[in-house]
């Protein structure tokens, strides 16, 4: 990945400086006005580069080496002495860097200091992802699981479970590419330094099978348009109930569902039964179950069936447990409706779930013109609001065991001409008025 030109630091807030000058090891970068710190983040980028997005400047962008600023003296004369000096320090191999540091300290509290930034260079190294200095380098690929650090593995094992032969990815890797669990990355790695018990990734080369760069160039899910979902799931299915929502409450690429209801109607079960029909559609379509809030037999249950869920909380999980959860599910299809696939999430149930917290989910879907899209279909105890469609459920039905207990009356589909045309609209509105009857 390029280097940041001086145009792109000069207009970043002082936070994403420090945040930049952490990563590729610049030493008392607090210290620095902001002109200094461009001038230091831009003389380091062109003297050894750093990964700042996850990815190695390549040699065709890297600038020419600058001497380091002078931050501590006392006078132009003295800067000037001790400019040539800092600058062969720079380039000297690290074993001499501790000397020349305590030479330009002067003082007792500057050489301890020195003695500490020297002690943790490993651990600051490890975290800005840059090119090591061993050689030996050798390509991994694996995928991701972030821990609640922020930090995360590449699960390189069959079946992406956890092995010593994992590796350690930043949280600034992480940020900076924006990674989520289920990721599949690819990039070189070194060999772990002492106290270190797993390889790091040096950098971010691919992810899913493209370039890093050209992923992270792509635009914002959130910044991304949305349209009325055109393209309508055709299940044929043989199932009754997916049957009467697929041709009452059409369901397309991009809709916000929500299956409300009381307790005992059916949601769970209706979910189920969509889930299958999902699982039987193209493979193109990533199709994912979250479960929060469910009873401990009903997960027994979801695990047997065709997808097994990605996330599964009972009922004794905490409400921002649950919530994470469902968000990191999000993210993901999220992350592939935005680079042009299609995703399902299945969330049963957002019932237990912050009121934020469950919009967010549900409003997460949409219908990429030109794009990708994701589907989020969510049992509720009622719409939470924003649905492109709503599959209401009826004690009433339900307790005389007639079922699928759908409440026409209660249920839509905005847009649904988009969906099953003009006439198949009309159908809908005659079988609600039948309904009605």
């Amino acid at each position: 990945m390029p280097v940041l030109e001086r145009s792109a630091l000069a207009d970043s807030p002082l936070a994403d400086l420090h945040a930049i000058a952490s990563e590729i090891g610049i030493d008392g970068f607090r210290r620095l006005r902001k002109e200094e710190l461009i001038d230091a983040i831009v003389a380091r980028q062109g003297g050894e580069p750093a990964a700042v997005n996850g990815a190695a400047a390549s040699d065709d962008d890297e600038a020419p080496a600058r001497p380091r600023r002078r931050r501590g003296g006392r006078g132009r004369a003295r800067e000037e002495r001790e400019e040539e000096p800092a600058a062969e320090v720079e380039a000297e191999p690290e074993a001499d860097v501790k000397p020349a540091r305590r030479e330009r300290g002067g003082r007792g509290r500057d050489r301890d200091r020195g003695d500490r930034e020297e002690r943790a260079k490993p651990e600051r190294e490890r975290e800005r992802g840059g090119k090591p200095r061993e050689e030996g380098e050798r390509t991994v690929e694996g995928v991701v699981e972030l821990a609640e650090n922020g930090s995360g593995f590449l699960r390189v094992g069959k079946g992406g479970t956890a092995s010593d032969d994992d590796v350690y990815v930043s949280a600034a890797q992480v940020r900076r590419c924006e990674l989520v669990d289920g990721d599949r990355v690819g990039g070189p790695v070194r060999p772990p330094r002492r106290s270190e018990r797993f390889p790091s990734l040096v950098r971010v080369d691919t992810i899913n099978g493209r370039s890093a760069d050209e992923v992270s160039e792509g635009v914002r899910f959130d910044e991304l348009p949305a349209a009325f979902p055109t393209e309508r799931f055709a299940f044929g299915s043989d199932d009754e109930t997916v049957q009467v929502v697929e041709f009452l409450t059409p369901i397309g690429r991009g809709s916000r569902v929500t299956i409300a209801g009381a307790a005992h109607t059916g949601k769970s079960e209706t979910l189920r039964r969509l889930a299958a029909s999902f699982a039987a559609l193209d493979a193109e379509l990533e199709t994912s179950v979250v479960l929060v809030g469910a009873r401990p037999e009903e997960i027994a249950e979801w695990r047997e069936g065709p997808i097994a869920p990605v996330a599964a909380l009972s009922f004794a999980a905490t409400a921002d447990a649950q919530a994470q959860a469902v968000e990191r599910a999000i993210e993901q299809g999220k992350r592939v409706a935005a680079r042009g696939g299609h995703a399902v999430v299945l969330i049963d149930t957002l019932a237990g779930l912050p009121d934020t917290a469950a919009r967010k989910a549900l409003a997460a879907a949409r219908s990429i013109p030109g794009g990708g899209s994701l589907t989020v279909i969510a049992t509720a105890t009622g719409p939470i609001g924003g649905e492109t469609t709503i599959v209401a459920l009826d004690m009433a039905l339900a307790g005389e065991r007639r079922y699928p207990a759908i409440n026409l009356l209660a249920s839509r589909t905005l847009r649904a001409e988009l969906l099953v045309g003009e006439a198949g609209a009309q159908a809908i509105a005659e079988a609600v008025r039948e309904q009605a009857e």
